[in-house]
């Protein structure tokens, strides 16, 4: 299920880690997130069960809502697997959808918008792969500052005002329409997890993130080239930060400053629910997609219950520290 940074295998001229035996044994830890997902659903059915929460549109809302946390959890853990972070990419993602907004308004279609979200995106994420990589900054301290120069950025665009998106082929394809019975948010995440996870376990790119971020001096003198491994990751992440702002805006209809504000620590917790190490060298996108659609549940369970705000950002907190926790404590009694 998960893969991690060893042992190694050739692949070219690099020497990186090759994906894990299915008969090294069974971890229970690395099944902690699916464990909870399933206690929050239990839970919920027989507390909430009657108040519609099991409904299929309910399962739906919760699958909408949690689309957009899911596309920028699945970029978040090649970062993090490459030793990084990325607190840019919520502002990022307000970034693109006021871009593309913008763009369709100004004439250029559907198209023009996609581009002007792309660009936006990968331009993020060249900046801060330039000042990780090349300027040799940490990456918190780059992607923090980025986050807020971002942020204002989004402000003085519209100067806070909202841009309506009329286009019904934008907000089809983004945001309202569906696939058969899936919603098309829901399949735009389940089509960058799939993409990630196959990505992640099974080419030469996704073994040298793993040894980017489980020793980088050894994956170096193994001949990976990490500053161009941990620059594609941003690129990565900004490109899903464009699609989670595009999800944002054909969802609303419209595009906001606001968009994805806190999206960023929703995603990294998501990642390590799921399983992937915050140091590196070790990650699962299926972990990652279940640790979203966990946090999305229980944020739903708690609106469904009656919870105000406050209460529900205090008992979701502590859900989530409590699920880490229990993952880690497992981890700790698997060395001994």
């Amino acid at each position: 299920m998960q893969s991690k940074a060893s042992p190694t295998k050739t692949v070219g001229a690099a020497a990186v880690p090759a994906r894990p035996a299915f008969h090294a044994g069974f971890q229970w830890r690395d099944f902690v997130v699916y464990i909870f997902f399933a206690a929050v659903l239990v839970f919920f059915a027989f507390t909430i069960g009657d108040k519609g929460f099991l409904s299929m549109a309910n399962l739906f809302n919760i699958t909408r809502t949690t689309s957009m946390i899911a596309v920028i959890a699945v970029a978040m853990t090649f970062v993090i697997a490459a030793g990084e972070l990325d607190l840019s990419v919520g502002s990022t993602a307000a970034l693109a959808a006021l871009a593309s907004a913008l763009a369709m308004q100004a004439g250029y279609g559907v198209a023009g918008g996609v581009v002007a979200a792309l660009a936006s995106g990968l331009l993020v994420g060249a900046v801060n792969g330039f000042f990780v990589t090349v300027v040799n900054i940490p990456s918190f301290l780059v992607t923090l500052g980025m986050m807020q120069f971002v942020r204002g950025l989004d402000m003085r665009l519209t100067y806070t005002k909202p841009v309506p998106i009329s286009d019904q082929t934008f907000t089809g394809l983004f945001g309202s329409g569906s696939l058969g019975p899936l919603p098309s948010l829901f399949v735009w995440s389940l089509a960058v997890a799939a993409i990630g996870h196959v990505v992640l376990r099974y080419t030469p790119f996704g073994r040298q993130v793993l040894a980017t971020g489980g020793n980088r001096v050894a994956a170096q003198y193994s001949g990976v080239p990490t500053k161009r491994i941990k620059l594609y990751c941003f690129l990565i992440s900004g490109a899903a930060g464009a699609v989670a702002g595009m999800l944002y805006s054909g969802m609303m209809q419209t595009a906001r400053y606001s968009f994805g504000t806190g999206a960023e620590l929703a995603a990294i917790a998501a990642v390590i629910l799921g399983g992937t190490s915050l140091f590196g060298g070790k990650a699962t996108i299926i972990g990652t997609f279940v640790g979203a659609l966990l946090i999305g549940t229980i944020n739903n369970g708690l609106i469904i219950m009656g919870l105000d705000v406050s209460e529900q950002n205090m008992v979701a907190g502590a859900l989530i520290v409590l699920a880490v926790a229990f993952g880690r404590k497992g981890a700790m009694g698997g060395r001994r």
